[in-house]
Protein backbone atom coordinates (compact mmCIF):
# COMPACT_ATOMS: atom_id res chain seq x y z
CA UNK A 1 0.00 0.00 0.00
CA UNK A 2 1.17 3.67 -0.84
CA UNK A 3 0.07 7.02 -1.21
CA UNK A 4 -0.17 8.78 -4.39
CA UNK A 5 -1.38 12.50 -5.42
CA UNK A 6 -3.65 11.41 -8.53
CA UNK A 7 -4.74 14.36 -10.81
CA UNK A 8 -8.33 15.30 -12.44
CA UNK A 9 -9.56 13.16 -15.02
CA UNK A 10 -12.35 12.65 -17.19
CA UNK A 11 -14.29 9.61 -18.40
CA UNK A 12 -16.46 8.51 -20.47
CA UNK A 13 -18.74 5.17 -20.22
CA UNK A 14 -21.87 3.70 -18.49
CA UNK A 15 -22.80 3.25 -15.49
CA UNK A 16 -25.25 2.20 -12.94
CA UNK A 17 -26.70 2.71 -9.19
CA UNK A 18 -25.60 -0.42 -6.76
CA UNK A 19 -24.40 -0.60 -3.14
CA UNK A 20 -22.71 -3.37 -0.87
CA UNK A 21 -25.17 -4.45 1.43
CA UNK A 22 -26.61 -6.38 -0.84
CA UNK A 23 -23.47 -8.32 -1.89
CA UNK A 24 -25.58 -10.89 -4.40
CA UNK A 25 -27.46 -7.47 -5.61
CA UNK A 26 -23.68 -5.54 -6.63
CA UNK A 27 -22.63 -8.79 -7.75
CA UNK A 28 -25.42 -8.99 -10.47
CA UNK A 29 -25.05 -5.21 -10.88
CA UNK A 30 -21.47 -5.19 -12.08
CA UNK A 31 -21.85 -8.55 -13.85
CA UNK A 32 -24.37 -6.45 -15.91
CA UNK A 33 -22.25 -3.72 -16.43
CA UNK A 34 -19.51 -5.37 -17.38
CA UNK A 35 -21.34 -7.76 -19.74
CA UNK A 36 -23.09 -3.97 -21.34
CA UNK A 37 -19.15 -2.63 -22.06
CA UNK A 38 -18.12 -6.02 -23.57
CA UNK A 39 -20.83 -6.82 -24.77
CA UNK A 40 -21.93 -3.19 -26.82
CA UNK A 41 -17.65 -2.71 -27.62
CA UNK A 42 -18.70 0.53 -25.61
CA UNK A 43 -14.61 1.47 -25.27
CA UNK A 44 -14.64 1.41 -29.29
CA UNK A 45 -17.61 4.04 -29.44
CA UNK A 46 -15.00 6.25 -27.05
CA UNK A 47 -12.90 8.46 -29.93
CA UNK A 48 -11.08 10.82 -27.73
CA UNK A 49 -10.01 7.94 -25.55
CA UNK A 50 -6.39 8.38 -24.15
CA UNK A 51 -5.34 4.81 -24.48
CA UNK A 52 -6.97 1.62 -24.32
CA UNK A 53 -7.19 1.77 -20.13
CA UNK A 54 -10.44 0.42 -18.51
CA UNK A 55 -11.70 2.57 -15.25
CA UNK A 56 -14.23 1.09 -13.06
CA UNK A 57 -15.26 3.78 -10.50
CA UNK A 58 -17.28 4.03 -7.40
CA UNK A 59 -18.66 7.78 -6.73
CA UNK A 60 -21.90 9.24 -5.38
CA UNK A 61 -21.93 7.95 -2.24
CA UNK A 62 -24.47 8.08 -0.26
CA UNK A 63 -22.71 7.73 2.90
CA UNK A 64 -20.01 4.67 3.49
CA UNK A 65 -19.39 1.79 1.34
CA UNK A 66 -22.91 -0.15 2.57
CA UNK A 67 -24.85 2.81 1.26
CA UNK A 68 -25.57 2.99 -2.48
CA UNK A 69 -23.66 4.86 -5.13
CA UNK A 70 -22.82 4.75 -8.67
CA UNK A 71 -20.09 2.43 -10.71
CA UNK A 72 -18.85 4.08 -13.96
CA UNK A 73 -17.15 1.69 -16.57
CA UNK A 74 -15.18 3.93 -19.00
CA UNK A 75 -12.19 4.91 -20.51
CA UNK A 76 -10.05 8.07 -20.05
CA UNK A 77 -10.50 10.84 -22.45
CA UNK A 78 -8.83 14.30 -23.04
CA UNK A 79 -11.95 16.52 -23.20
CA UNK A 80 -15.57 15.98 -22.57
CA UNK A 81 -16.28 17.65 -26.52
CA UNK A 82 -17.79 14.83 -28.11
CA UNK A 83 -19.76 12.19 -26.23
CA UNK A 84 -21.34 9.17 -27.58
CA UNK A 85 -24.75 8.45 -28.14
CA UNK A 86 -25.94 6.49 -24.86
CA UNK A 87 -23.17 6.99 -23.31
CA UNK A 88 -22.01 9.47 -19.94
CA UNK A 89 -19.45 11.99 -18.88
CA UNK A 90 -17.80 12.13 -15.93
CA UNK A 91 -14.79 14.24 -14.24
CA UNK A 92 -12.84 13.44 -11.05
CA UNK A 93 -10.94 16.03 -8.91
CA UNK A 94 -8.27 13.98 -8.17
CA UNK A 95 -6.45 14.16 -4.52
CA UNK A 96 -4.82 11.74 -2.38
CA UNK A 97 -5.23 8.21 -2.89
CA UNK A 98 -4.24 5.10 -0.99
CA UNK A 99 -3.09 2.48 -3.81
CA UNK A 100 -3.14 -1.50 -3.98
CA UNK A 101 -3.07 -4.41 -6.08
CA UNK A 102 -5.08 -7.28 -7.04
CA UNK A 103 -2.80 -9.71 -9.29
CA UNK A 104 -4.02 -13.49 -9.94
CA UNK A 105 -6.76 -14.55 -12.35
CA UNK A 106 -9.80 -12.44 -12.82
CA UNK A 107 -12.33 -15.10 -13.14
CA UNK A 108 -11.25 -16.61 -9.79
CA UNK A 109 -12.79 -13.29 -8.27
CA UNK A 110 -9.39 -10.78 -7.26
CA UNK A 111 -11.55 -7.61 -7.32
CA UNK A 112 -13.82 -8.71 -4.86
CA UNK A 113 -11.49 -10.62 -2.75
CA UNK A 114 -9.08 -6.81 -2.71
CA UNK A 115 -12.44 -4.95 -1.99
CA UNK A 116 -13.45 -7.53 1.07
CA UNK A 117 -9.52 -6.55 2.17
CA UNK A 118 -10.03 -3.24 1.54
CA UNK A 119 -13.22 -3.12 3.82
CA UNK A 120 -11.01 -4.39 6.70
CA UNK A 121 -8.83 -1.62 6.86
CA UNK A 122 -8.88 1.40 8.51
CA UNK A 123 -8.75 3.72 5.83
CA UNK A 124 -9.82 7.39 6.77
CA UNK A 125 -11.59 7.51 3.56
CA UNK A 126 -13.10 10.61 1.44
CA UNK A 127 -16.47 8.42 -0.37
CA UNK A 128 -15.82 10.82 -2.80
CA UNK A 129 -14.21 8.55 -5.60
CA UNK A 130 -12.55 5.32 -5.65
CA UNK A 131 -11.71 3.11 -8.86
CA UNK A 132 -9.81 0.08 -10.75
CA UNK A 133 -7.36 0.80 -13.00
CA UNK A 134 -7.59 -2.24 -16.03
CA UNK A 135 -4.12 -1.22 -18.01
CA UNK A 136 -2.29 -3.82 -19.81
CA UNK A 137 -1.19 -5.79 -16.71
CA UNK A 138 -4.66 -6.70 -17.09
CA UNK A 139 -5.31 -7.83 -20.48
CA UNK A 140 -4.50 -11.15 -19.34
CA UNK A 141 -7.18 -12.46 -17.58
CA UNK A 142 -5.51 -15.59 -16.13
CA UNK A 143 -2.66 -12.96 -14.41
CA UNK A 144 -3.59 -10.04 -14.12
CA UNK A 145 -3.05 -7.01 -12.34
CA UNK A 146 -5.17 -4.31 -11.44
CA UNK A 147 -4.61 -1.33 -9.15
CA UNK A 148 -7.39 -0.12 -6.74
CA UNK A 149 -7.35 3.64 -5.40
CA UNK A 150 -9.09 4.30 -2.42
CA UNK A 151 -9.95 8.01 -1.94
CA UNK A 152 -8.33 8.77 1.69
CA UNK A 153 -8.42 12.29 3.62
CA UNK A 154 -4.66 13.90 3.95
Amino acid sequence: MENIDIKPFSLIGIQTRTNTNGISQLILDMQGLWGKFISENIAGKISDKIDNTIYAVYTDYEGDFTKPYNAFIGCRVQKLDSIPHGLIARSFSGGLYTKLIAKGNLLDGIIYDKWKHIFSLNLNRKYDADFEVYGEKATNFLDAEVEVLIGVHA
